[in-house]
């Protein structure tokens, strides 16, 4: 821990931070994302559909 000293005499500690690792370096969007996604579209646009249907 780095430790300094500041004004007045107060002393701070800081931890040493680890360093940043990349995990992921594979695509942002997957066949599943994408998969997902399209599944939530249709069912917002097949509820909005119901919604005009009924009222």
């Amino acid at each position: 821990m780095a430790v300094i000293e500041e004004e007045g005499g107060r002393l701070n500690a800081f931890a040493k931070e680890p360093k940043i690792e990349l995990t992921a370096t594979g695509p942002l969007h997957s066949t599943s994302s994408r998969l997902i996604l399209l599944i939530g579209a249709l069912l917002v646009l097949g509820l909005v559909a119901f919604t005009v249907t009924i009222s």
